[in-house]
């Protein structure tokens, strides 16, 4: 994207193999549904545009570009784009979840 240099951002950039990166794109006046899944493991960009977090009990938290979010495990109903431009969303997470469950694989303690 272009822009701000000085504004995290997760397109154009290498990431090591065991990662991966995925786009997700919100019409404007458009919202996707939460689905905690989707989100599972994630590190999200704000690339563009600007995102509402319609949570639960009413309540709203807009997400503007450049800002960086944790999806997974929030009271979220759906993600939002109140604007006139598509918003869009990196999020970066690991390829395959370590076999036993853990958050992170094992390393053994050091010596």
């Amino acid at each position: 994207m272009d822009g701000d240099p000085s504004l995290p951002s997760f397109l154009g950039g290498r990431l090591p193999p065991s990662f991966e990166l995925r786009t997700v794109v919100v019409a404007p006046g458009r919202a996707r549904v939460y689905d905690e899944a989707e989100w599972r493991d994630a590190i999200v960009v704000v690339e563009r545009g600007l995102i509402e977090l319609c949570c639960t009990k009413g309540r709203r938290l807009e997400i503007g570009r450049g800002q960086v979010l944790w999806l997974h495990g929030l009271p979220v109903l759906a993600l939002y784009n109140p604007g006139r431009e598509p918003a869009v969303l990196a999020a970066v997470s690991r390829r395959t979840a370590p076999a036993n469950g853990d958050s992170f694989p094992a390393v053994p303690p050091s010596q």
